[in-house]
Order: C-alpha cells, then structure tokens, then sequence
C-alpha cells in the first residue's frame, strides 16, 4: 500500500516534467519558423545572423 502511495506523486512529476520538455520544443520551434521567415535584411535590423538561429532557439 505504501509503495502506490509513492508512484502516484512519481508519475505525476514525470508526466509534469515530460510536459515541460515539450512545451520548452514547441517554444523552440515556432521561433525558429518564426526567425526562417524573416529576410536577412530583417534579422540584420535586430542583430541576428542566419546561421545563429538554430541556437537562439534552443538558448530560450
């Protein structure tokens, strides 16, 4: 009985954190989609280079 008591708290804090893991990606990948769209003359004007994207995405 004491064992359940303990895997309830457990997988709850699994699924939360596997929550956050895919939440964290999504955020990542609508910025990056969101930063491709943008023309060079554009991610010029906020000081991003192309080839910094994929790492800005995953610095968030």
């Amino acid at each position: 009985m004491a064992m359940m008591q303990l895997e309830a708290p457990r997988r709850a804090g699994i699924l939360s954190r596997l929550g956050a893991i895919f939440q964290r990606r999504a955020l990542q990948r609508q910025t990056r989609e969101e930063l491709s769209r943008l023309s060079d003359r554009e991610l010029a004007d906020i000081g991003i280079l192309r080839g910094d994207i994929g790492a800005l995405s995953r610095g968030l």
